[in-house]
């Protein structure tokens, strides 16, 4: 999706993917099948390109430290990228920005998750401090005798342990920052999951100005603290009585910004080249309220019976197997934009 946006925009685009005849190679004009951290390839690369982009957080931060060693624009930075990658790291990051988060406690062994726990509390979340997403690489630890258990269920590797927060929902912002400092935001919009995995996003939320604002600063805050320049999605806890923490960042486009393809004149991936390439950052105002779902493993069947509903515009990723739990398309069901008071908080849920 963001080769098709740089394609609108006029740029030719390289794919870096050890995959051979990628999804995204086939929406571009060449592919260099190679790890992720070749060197060779990415001597290629960056001599074939003008500026470089990476759409997952899983590329070694050292690969795009060769890559500008060898004076190649690359964005977002080395420093957002490894930030990302590492949980400690990242909460750590907010909270020295004045930005908030859960407690959390760095976990290196089960002697310091079992001190973890009795000074956090249980139940409270343990993660591995790298790798792992869509619930992936996490157990909940529901009493202080389980955390030998939840330890061996991540593979006994570096941790972060996070206390429980009893939000109210789960939203998240897009957000972009350019080359020269400017700085878009897109409406809020509020997710629901299932099995770990994002199913919906519904936006832009139902939400006051006070939480549009509130989520506006923690946004510039993040960007400007990383001088970051692309798009970035935050996922964000609205606890009761209106406070947002932040849960994660993702230097990237993210799941719970592709709305904006059919809500906005200006969607993520297309802002994320613009913001890359130097360009002015695109409009970020809803046209149309939109409720994005994904469609994971065998639910792409439904394909013919989703295209047909007028409502829905169907965005399938062209991956050759539908893996259980795999993100296989997504839809974005447009629903009239009206203007609504913002919802009142419902029961509290756990993170």
């Amino acid at each position: 999706m963001l080769s098709q946006a740089s394609g609108r925009l006029g740029f030719n685009v390289v794919i870096l993917d050890p995959e051979e005849n990628s999804p995204a190679c086939r929406v571009s004009q060449g592919q260099i099948v190679a790890a992720y951290d070749n060197p060779t390839a990415l001597q290629v690369l960056g001599k074939a390109c003008q500026a470089v982009t990476f759409e997952f957080e899983n590329v070694p931060a050292r690969s795009v430290e060769i890559l500008i060693e060898a004076g190649c624009e690359v964005a977002p930075g080395p420093r957002a990228l490894a930030v990302a990658q590492d949980r400690v790291d990242e909460k750590s990051f907010l909270n020295s920005i004045k930005v908030p988060t859960t407690a959390f406690a760095a976990i290196n062994d089960l002697g310091s998750l079992r001190a973890a726990v009795a000074s956090l509390g249980a139940p409270a979340l343990l993660k591995t401090r790298r790798q792992g997403y869509d619930g992936k690489g996490q157990a909940w630890i529901k009493a202080d005798s389980g955390a030998a258990r939840a330890w061996a269920a991540i593979g006994a590797q570096p941790a972060i342990l996070e206390a429980r927060a009893e939000f109210v929902r789960e939203l998240s912002v897009i957000c972009a920052r350019g080359r020269d400092g400017d700085i878009a935001v897109y409406p809020l919009g509020e997710n629901t999951h299932a099995g770990g995995v994002l199913k919906t996003t519904l936006a832009p939320a139902n939400v006051g100005s006070q939480t549009k604002a509130q989520a506006t600063r923690i946004a510039r805050k993040i960007l400007e603290g990383l001088d970051y320049v692309g798009v970035m999605g935050v996922e964000l806890f609205e606890m009761p009585g209106g406070r947002l923490l932040v849960n994660e960042i993702a230097p990237r486009v993210h799941n719970s910004g592709h709305w904006t393809q059919d809500g906005c004149a200006c969607d993520q991936f297309e802002q994320h080249i613009r913001a890359v390439a130097g360009w002015p950052l695109g409009p970020t105002a809803a046209h149309a309220r939109v409720e994005m779902t994904n469609l994971l493993g065998n639910e792409i069947k439904a394909w013919k019976a989703l295209a047909a509903d007028p409502a829905v515009r169907i965005h399938i990723y062209g991956k050759r197997e539908a893996k259980p739990g795999r993100k296989m398309a997504h839809i974005n069901r447009i629903l009239p934009l009206a203007r609504s008071r913002p919802r009142s908080p419902g029961p509290a849920r756990k993170s």
